[in-house]
């Protein structure tokens, strides 16, 4: 048998890859599977029991289409690539989520494919329900919100709101995030499941929730119609207003939906009523329409029946599930309530400590302060007790130097009323020996006129005898008697000059007398003057400094005159003009 003569083996299977609204899953199905087959094994790998919403959706030549369940896979017009993707979407949605949606499950896929919708702008929702519907969807996401966890910029990577609503309005990202956290602190303790189940029942109430669009015209010619298939019916809708529809059929007032080829035909319940035809392009987009007319429909008349056996079981199971949640929730609440105040307490009690801790730190730091203080002011007190020592010395000593003070400025003044007296004696002494130069100075004067008049009479003598020698015996006796009286004059000029010498003895014997009284008194004022420069005082007289001492020499205008007699020494300065009595008063 040649290679060329065998047959190509056909696969028994293939793949296929499903996507959920939060998850991807690969199959290998068998090559004889019809779409329900694919569809089971799909809701039983998620869990799914309400089966009837749901459907797997394919791409085919740029629309889509829903795989039909009675017919094979491979034998519909789904992609050839291998692994096949379909898409578990809702085809159908319920008129009150809340009555009909059981599952958890069917609630959550539910939620994550209206939100999708929602921010994909396929359904038209107002911006301030965009931030309400965004606060529940973060709900879900993140639980209760919790300031210490969920800081500012924790929703910078969640796409909550559609970009329609971000460009209306000039408001940065933290703007948006702070008005949807506002919202979303106030469903504290709302559950996951809750949640979502807030959200759908905002979602619902949009005008274009759960709407299947189509393009349609009422006749061959105009293309300006919209189709809307939803669980309420039939709606016509101009091409650029999907919110408010022009016409609508309720399901409850159709009693047919037929179409041939292109052309649709619904017929009212009432006769009376006109029958409304339209027209669609697409022969598969009109079998679209067809099918999610019929499934609508008989989803509506489901919901006035009574509920199947198993849609009990499963409300009923969903009721004791949802009971025992809420159970759960509830001491789940109370357990959180009481770790959240075993926490409170715990941080208050870490406060407590860490506050008691810092006290004890800042008491130990107050001790040891204290005990350095305690040490620094018994040093301080040592210090100042030698100080008090050292001033009570000082004070002793300060009153035996004033005491001594005292006694020196009773000597002091003794000493002064001494120096007073004897310059008292001085002066008197001075005045005495002015009036006796002055005395004398008479005297002289009388002597000096008398000596003139000696000379004279000695030039007239001697005259005379000259006249008398010019005669013998008149001379002799001229001349002797001249010669006696030359003698005469002779004797009183020695007289006189005895005297003379005789006084100016005196004189100077007094004169050195007096000068040894003044070397004395200015000894005695240099020792006094010095003693008080010691004692920091000086007499408080009349005084006025006299530099002919060198150190000072205080003295009154009177005693002045004690210092002139020392110039009495020398006779040669008795005839003087500064030794007259009137110099002795001007200087």
């Amino acid at each position: 048998m040649s290679i060329l003569g065998l047959k190509k083996k056909q696969p028994k299977t293939f793949k296929v890859k499903v996507i959920t609204m939060d998850a991807e899953v690969e199959f290998s199905c068998e090559v004889k599977w019809k779409g329900k087959d694919l569809f089971d094994l799909v809701c039983r790998t998620i869990g799914l029991r309400e089966t009837w919403f749901f459907g797997l959706r394919y791409i085919v030549k740029d629309t889509y289409a829903w795989l039909k369940m009675e017919k094979r896979v491979l034998d519909q017009e789904v992609p050839k690539e291998f692994p096949i993707t379909f898409h578990f979407l809702a085809k159908f949605f319920p008129e009150k989520v809340e009555e009909e949606l059981v599952q958890e499950i069917t609630q959550h896929l539910f939620f994550l494919q209206v939100k999708k919708k929602i921010l994909d702008e396929e359904i038209f929702c107002s911006p301030e329900a965009c931030v309400l519907l965004a606060s529940y969807a973060v709900q879900a996401k993140y639980g209760d919100y919790d300031p210490n966890f969920h800081k500012p910029g924790f929703l910078s990577q969640d796409e909550l709101l559609p970009k329609r609503v971000l460009m209306q309005y000039q408001m940065t990202a933290d703007m948006w995030e702070e008005k949807i956290t506002a919202w979303y602190a106030e469903h504290r303790g709302i559950a996951r499941d809750e949640a979502e189940m807030e959200y759908l029942k905002i979602a619902q109430d949009l005008e274009m929730y759960g709407v299947s669009y189509f393009s349609i015209t009422q006749n061959k010619r105009d293309t300006d119609l919209l189709l809307g298939v939803d669980a309420q019916g039939l709606h016509i809708y101009s091409p650029n207003n999907k919110l408010n529809p022009n016409k609508s059929f309720p399901w409850s007032g159709i009693r047919n939906i037929s179409y041939s080829e292109k052309e649709f035909t619904i017929k009212p319940l009432d006769k009376k009523k006109e029958v409304f035809k339209f027209y669609s392009s697409q022969l598969r987009v009109n079998k679209l329409i067809l099918q999610l007319c019929i499934g609508n429909h008989d989803l509506f008349m489901r919901r006035r029946k009574v509920d199947t056996i198993e849609v009990q079981q499963m409300k009923a199971q969903a009721k004791e599930e949802k009971a025992r949640k809420k159970v759960e929730r509830q001491i789940l609440a109370r357990e959180k309530q009481m770790r959240e105040e075993a926490e409170r307490a715990k941080e208050e009690m870490e406060r407590r400590l860490f506050q008691l801790q810092d006290e004890a730190r800042l008491a130990n730091e107050a001790l040891l302060r204290s005990e350095e203080t305690a040490d620094l002011l018994a040093e301080k007190a040592q210090i100042a007790e030698e100080e008090a020592k050292l001033l009570a010395h000082k004070a002793a000593e300060a009153e035996q130097e004033r005491q001594r003070l005292e006694v020196t400025a009773l000597k002091t003044k003794e000493e002064k009323r001494l120096m007073e007296q004897k310059m008292r004696e001085a002066e008197q002494l001075a005045v005495k020996l002015v009036e006796q130069s002055e005395r004398r100075l008479k005297e002289a004067d009388h002597l000096k006129q008398d000596l003139n008049e000696a000379k004279d009479a000695e030039r007239r003598a001697k005259q005379k005898l000259l006249e008398i020698t010019k005669s013998t015996y008149p001379v002799r006796l001229h001349l002797e008697a001249g010669s006696c009286r030359m003698d005469f004059k002779d004797t009183d000029m020695k007289r006189l000059s005895m005297e003379i010498e005789r006084e100016r003895l005196e004189y100077m014997e007094k004169s050195k007398h007096l000068q040894d009284q003044l070397k004395e008194l200015k000894s005695e004022i240099e020792s006094l003057k010095l003693e008080e420069q010691q004692q920091g005082g000086l007499f408080a007289h009349r005084w006025i400094s006299f530099r002919w001492f060198r150190p000072r020499v205080f003295c009154n205008t009177k005693s002045l005159l004690m210092m002139f007699p020392v110039f009495l020494i020398c006779p040669s300065l008795l005839g003087s003009p500064a030794f007259s009595p009137g110099g002795l008063k001007h200087l």
